[in-house]
């Protein structure tokens, strides 16, 4: 069971588990002024999982929706990334991304670095209240490199934060344009 440090609400945060391994939490919101039903529908369509990949500036990348399943698959540039990391990454980041709907409202995540020794586990959830829906994504990043492991979480936090800012944003004009 992880234990969250006292750290941001919507952000990454220190964390460490019962066995006193480190990890870092993402925890982020993303609001939008429609019915659950709305944004699950969103979610639920790959011209919008496309429009997020294009508007993120993914190499190249691919979104599978089969039924209650979802695999969005993006290939990053690793030019920003700073030198120590780069060398355990190299020049691309491809990063799987994996959506189990357990509900209409509920989804198991899991991102993976194929062949690098970190992933991100969580859950997305949808709650509406007044008429607006709130996506809550919750994932535990671990990354088992001695030494640089957690610099290496916060950097891949740091990512995942600002990918899901650009989905909220996506989101939004999609939901307004529907």
């Amino acid at each position: 069971m992880m234990r969250q440090d006292p750290g941001p609400v919507d952000g990454p945060a220190t964390t460490r588990d019962a066995g006193g391994d480190m990890g870092t939490r993402l925890t982020k919101r993303l609001t939008y002024d429609a019915t659950t039903e709305q944004v699950a529908a969103m979610l639920d369509d790959p011209g919008f999982r496309e429009e997020v990949l294009e508007r993120q500036k993914v190499l190249r990348g691919s979104v599978s929706i089969d039924g209650d399943h979802v695999t969005v698959e993006q290939v990053r540039s690793a030019d920003d990334i700073p030198s120590f990391a780069q060398k355990f990454v190299g020049d691309e980041i491809l990063i799987v991304q994996t959506e189990d709907w357990t509900s209409p409202t509920a989804a198991d995540v899991r991102l993976t670095i194929p062949g690098k020794p970190g992933e991100a586990v969580g859950t997305l959830g949808l709650v509406e209240s007044g008429g607006t829906t709130t996506e809550s994504v919750d994932l535990d990043l671990t990354v088992k490199i001695p030494l640089v492991g957690g610099k290496i979480e916060q950097l891949i936090a740091g990512i995942f934060s600002a990918a899901l800012d650009v989905e909220q944003k996506v989101g939004r004009e999609w939901l307004a344009r529907s």
